[in-house]
């Protein structure tokens, strides 16, 4: 007899989305494996059983100081996971988004001096302390959405300083039920102090920020952004390249505003990923599937910042590039939380399939942030990270937009948001 401290009974459908811990690919995409009626039961932080109701009689004992978590007929997925945020910032970018509606362009905004930089001059400001209290906030509203892991970059210092400060406030949040992947995004743009010596900056980033992100455990990982009035691919390069060799995993932003050659570079170098995507043709696409790099689409940010163009997922998933979502939260380009809301843009926006687009932001979205071994299914062994849904079919998601459908979110084992609201 499996003994249990935690049952959730009541759902219409589960939605394990079990398998190999890895990416799914091509027609494995659609692999959502759902039970209808499905039991999860778990003990201490993990999944001891999942099946049907009838095959859970018999199977699972609820210790007498165990708790049930009525589903009411929703639809229970695993924790969603979004791989690609901007959490630790200060200031809003909202006079950047009247400017695009008055017509002018992100670029022509960034030459001026706003864009990213109008956001480094106030982070660099913020103190320790308030930006950790920042990411904390950030993280409280992402749970209610259903999140129950983030990646989050820095990104908005551009000095060792600021840049360290913002993966500190990271690791300040430890203990948050969403649990946080840092990365380290020191070459975000080129900072105004190092206009005319662009070598000596990508210098401080391999020869400096790099290893003491990685010496202090502050990133798992190293992010480059590779765009024009960004970084080249020969620049990233060598970020990368001292990334890899200081024990930290690479991704890169990578074809976001024109071919840049982002996806090729990511292929080479053997990054877990390559995020936005606007721009990826065929080859690019090719190169990342044979590299197994997975495309993390970011359709929150083609809508907002207007480009009139999102990432094609129809192709990459048709090319064999396992694809997972994210929502990019950050304050110039998608000043938006949920992980949950880019189900339908990635549907609506890229070409993907509601299935499709689950397993994106699930199984698929933790393997690329290197967790898929421990979250992203709901199956014995894997942590119990659940988010129940008050929908009747897992469609519904993508199906009726602009919604917070979240009912109640397991982290761990542990009930943390119930009707709707956070578990204190």
């Amino acid at each position: 007899m499996i003994e249990a401290d935690l049952l959730v009974v009541g759902a219409r459908e589960l939605v394990t989305c079990r398998g190999p811990a890895a990416p799914r690919a091509g027609a494995a995409q659609r692999e959502v494996v759902a039970i209808a009626g499905g039991v999860v039961a778990s003990r201490g932080a993990d999944i001891v059983f999942t099946g049907t109701t009838e095959e859970m009689r018999g199977a699972v004992r609820l210790r007498p100081e165990g708790e049930t978590l009525d589903a009411a007929g929703g639809c229970v997925l695993p924790g969603l996971v979004d791989p690609h945020t901007h959490l630790p910032f200060a200031g809003w970018r909202e006079s950047d988004f009247e400017r695009r509606l008055s017509g002018e362009s992100y670029a022509e905004i960034a030459v001026s001096g706003g864009g990213i930089l109008t956001t480094v001059r106030a982070t660099r400001q913020a103190g320790r302390q308030e930006l950790a209290a920042l990411v904390r906030s950030r993280l409280d509203r992402m749970l209610l959405e259903g999140t129950t892991t983030a990646e989050a970059k820095s990104g908005y210092g551009l000095t060792l300083a600021d840049e360290l400060k913002q993966l500190e406030a990271l690791a300040d949040a430890a203990g948050h039920p969403v649990e946080v992947v840092p990365t380290l995004l020191g070459a975000h743009v080129l900072p105004p102090e190092y206009r005319n010596r662009r070598g000596e900056y990508v210098s401080l980033v391999a020869g400096q920020m790099v290893p003491a992100a990685a010496d202090r455990s502050l990133a798992q990982y190293c992010d480059v952004f590779v765009e024009d009035g960004a970084f080249t691919p020969q620049e990233a390069r060598v970020i990368l390249d001292a990334a890899r060799q200081a024990g930290l995993g690479c991704r890169v932003h990578a074809d976001q505003l024109s071919a840049s050659g982002g996806a090729a570079l990511a292929a080479e170098v053997g990054a877990v990923s390559a995020d936005h995507l606007e721009h990826v043709d065929g080859r690019g696409a090719s190169a990342m599937a044979r590299a197994g790099v997975i495309g993390v689409l970011l359709p929150g940010a083609s809508l907002f910042a207007g480009a009139g163009r999102a990432a094609p997922g129809r192709l990459l998933v048709e090319a064999g590039v396992p694809v997972a979502i994210a929502s990019d939260f950050n304050p110039g380009t998608c000043p938006c939380e949920s992980a949950a809301a880019m189900i339908p843009l990635a549907c609506l926006l890229c070409g993907l399939m509601p299935d499709e687009a689950i397993v994106a932001a699930t199984i698929n979205a933790a393997a690329s942030v290197g967790r898929a071994g421990r979250i992203g299914s709901l199956e014995p062994g894997k942590q119990a990270d659940m988010a129940i849904f008050d929908v009747p079919d897992r469609r519904h998601l993508a199906y009726r937009f602009g919604v917070n459908h979240c009912a109640a979110v397991v982290k761990a084992g542990r009930v943390v948001v119930r009707d709707g609201r956070p578990v204190v």
